[in-house]
């Protein structure tokens, strides 16, 4: 071997190619450190523990997040040596590992998204209530599945549910997660609702749910989301971006739909309340019509009163007025020439005059006036 003599260049894609071989894809878990980004575009940084240093390359693209130095961070990529950089690792993916380091990752996070206002409650989108159709994203082996159609199923009838199954924790979860939420959006028709569940765990299981990939497919979803995340300590960023969020796979059904054991109790209640209410009202209105019918009667009754004093009075009135009266009295009426003569001014001596008495008339002629002064 020693007799091999090689160039730089050889040498180099002779390591390569050994390496590639042995080391295809490695997973390094260490210290972040150096982290830079170049023309908004290129990643490097350096892996290190107490004793060395590692250097990594690569892009934008596979960042969960923000980072920065001293978090712990589990890198996945591969090993090479470049002609004139030397050697480095081209990583694939990079996850923030130790409950210190994912909290302070999505810390970060939290802060770049709720600055562009992801997080905002005007944002938040009503859910139709309740759904006819859901499109549910979950690990179809995993119990929140199970849980969620068990549960929804048993509340309420006619949703049709559409699933993808997706891995929700480890370094592919992220893509997973957003390729199926991209799926339900690029569907011609798209469900009423977007559900994204999983169960409990570790921080380190949940952190797909802090992927900024994640995030931002669910905040900028086109269906309405309601995510679901078995735990009650922290919540998820994915939760915060949703424009629901549920405790478990279990309360994510009971969110969506109404329990039709109770809408049927509460529809009996409300159907006995209408037919007492009913009772109630026709009786009252019955009621009522007696009371007006009597008060009508008694009105009538004090009206014929009134009307028929009033006709005794204007019958008495006439009675007075009448002329055949005051003739039925002694009294006669005078009248010359068809006109009635109520004075000695009126009437000469030969004038023909008719006097008209109760039972008769008697013609006369003026043979003599006595006429009065003040007549």
């Amino acid at each position: 071997m020693l007799d091999q003599v090689y160039t730089p260049s050889d040498f180099i894609a002779i390591f390569n190619q050994t390496i590639e071989y042995a080391y295809p894809t490695v997973v390094v878990e260490g210290e972040l450190a150096n982290f830079r980004i170049s023309k908004n575009r290129w990643v490097y940084f350096d892996l290190k523990d107490t004793v060395a240093s590692v250097p990594y390359f690569g892009s934008v693209y596979q960042l969960p997040g923000p980072l920065s130095d001293g978090l712990m961070v589990r890198v996945i990529g591969t090993p090479r040596m470049h002609q004139l950089f030397g050697f480095s690792i081209s990583f694939q993916s990079i996850l923030p590992v130790g409950k210190g380091s994912l909290k302070k990752a999505a810390d970060l996070l939290f802060k770049k998204m709720q600055k562009e206002g992801l997080f905002a409650p005007e944002r938040k989108r009503p859910l139709t209530y309740p759904p006819t159709s859901v499109g549910l994203i979950s690990a179809g082996s995993s119990a929140a599945y199970a849980d969620f159609l068990k549960i929804i199923n048993e509340r309420w009838m006619g949703v049709e549910i559409t699933h993808i199954d997706c891995l929700v924790q480890g370094e592919h979860a992220p893509e997973q997660l957003v390729s199926a939420i991209e799926h339900f959006n690029g569907l011609q028709t798209m469900p009423e609702v977007l559900v994204i569940t999983r169960g409990g765990g570790s921080a380190d299981d949940l952190a797909a749910f802090n992927d900024e990939r994640v995030v931002r497919a669910v905040a900028f979803s086109r269906i309405p989301t309601l995510v679901a995340i078995g735990h009650e300590v922290d919540i998820s960023l994915a939760e915060l971006a949703a424009d629901k969020r549920a405790s478990t796979p279990s309360n994510a059904a009971q969110v969506l739909v109404p329990d039709r054991s109770h809408e049927l109790s509460n529809l009996q209640m409300n159907r006995k309340k209408l037919e007492y209410l009913s009772v109630q009202f026709f009786e009252f209105q019955s009621s009522d019509l007696k009371i007006k019918k009597d008060n009508l009667g008694g009105y009538i009754k004090h009206w014929l009163f009134q009307e028929s004093n009033r006709l005794v009075s204007v019958s008495k009135m006439l009675e007075i007025f009448n002329p055949n009266a005051a003739l039925r009295r002694g009294y006669a009426i005078v009248s010359k020439g068809g006109m009635n003569v109520s004075s000695t001014q009126e009437v000469e001596v030969g004038d023909l005059l008719k006097v008209k008495l109760r039972n008769g008339t008697i013609r006369s002629k003026v043979t003599g006036l006595k006429k009065e002064k003040n007549a």
